[in-house]
This record gives C-alpha cells, structure tokens and sequence, in this order.
C-alpha cells in the first residue's frame, strides 16, 4: 500500500507539474496574443492618425496654394490695369482682357476702341505698381480682393507726371484652372 501511495503521489506530482506547465505555457500563448493584439491595434491606429493627419496637411497646402493664386492673379490684374502706355495700347489693353472673364470682360472690350484714342490723343501713360493686396473672402470658385496700387500717371496735360494711389476692389471667379477678374471697383 505504500508503494501505491507513493505511486499516486507520483502520478499526482507528474499530472500537477504536467498542469502546471500547461497553464504556464497558456499565459504565455495568452499574453503573447494579446501582445499580438495590442500592436496591431496600436499599428492600425498609428496608421490612421497619419492618414488623418496627412489630409489635414493636403487641405492646408491646397488652401494656401488657392490663396497664392488668388493673390497673383489680382495683383497682375490690378499692374495690367494701371500700366496702360498710349504706344502700345493695343497689347496693354490685351493684357487687361487676357485676366478678365464675365461682364468686365465684356465692359473693358466694348470701351477699348474709345479708350484707344483717348490715350493716344492725350500722350497717356500710366506706369503701376501694386503695393499691397488682401483677400476679403475666398472659397474654390470665386474670391473677393482688394489692391492698393501706385500709378506715375503722364500725358499732355501733366508732362511731368502725377502720383495716383488706387484702392481696387477685384472680384474673381475660377475657370479652367485659372483665376480671372470678373468686377473691378475703385474704392476710397
């Protein structure tokens, strides 16, 4: 009976190791998935916050670039408007048009033929130069912008030159791929 009981105790130390070492074996399988898990989660998040991030930055650039192309577009249409020279009137006022779309279009051209003896009969010419430009509001169509611009303005009536300072309101509309002035108003 004693060899029996050590036979059992035997068996119990061998099934309570075997048990053990099984349950220890599962913890590790256990935290090692759980491991697992916890990386790819991690990863997966990782991941997105990048991608959400990265699409705030494209938004960010596009804005800007959309606000530069805002800008230059009224500052060379406000220069093309105030640099006028009665000796090539013809281009100068091509410049205005080039820039232009809608109803100003239309307006600037249909004066262009009075305006062009105009100049000429009175020796004009305007050398502009645009000193500052702000958006008043902007969106992916149309764009609201006001210039200030210098003018050395000569002609038969003031040989030597006079000084013009202009404050242009521009509004411009987007069509294919560029930005054109559809309004000009001298404010203040």
């Amino acid at each position: 009976m004693a060899m029996a009981a050590r036979r059992t105790d035997g068996m119990s130390g061998l099934v309570f190791h075997t048990t053990r070492s099984l349950i220890t074996r599962a913890g590790r399988a256990g935290r090692s998935r759980a491991l697992s898990v916890g990386l790819v989660v991690a990863t997966v998040l990782t991941t997105a916050a990048a991608l959400w991030l990265s699409s705030l930055l494209y938004d960010q650039r596009q804005t800007e670039q959309r606000r530069q192309d805002i800008l230059a577009a009224a500052r060379q249409s406000a220069l093309n408007f105030t640099s006028l020279d009665y000796r090539r009137y013809d281009r100068d006022s091509g410049n205005v048009l080039k820039s232009a779309t809608g109803d100003f279009k239309k307006e600037f051209a249909a004066q262009t033929g009075e305006l062009t003896e105009l100049v000429a009969r009175n020796k004009s010419v305007s050398e502009g130069q645009v000193l500052d430009a702000g958006i008043v509001r902007a969106d992916e169509r149309t764009a609201r912008v006001l210039v200030v611009a210098d003018s050395k303005v000569t002609n038969t009536a003031v040989p030597k030159g006079e000084a013009r300072t202009y404050r242009l309101q521009l509004d411009l509309v987007h069509e294919d791929g560029r930005w054109l002035t559809s309004d000009v108003e001298f404010v203040g």
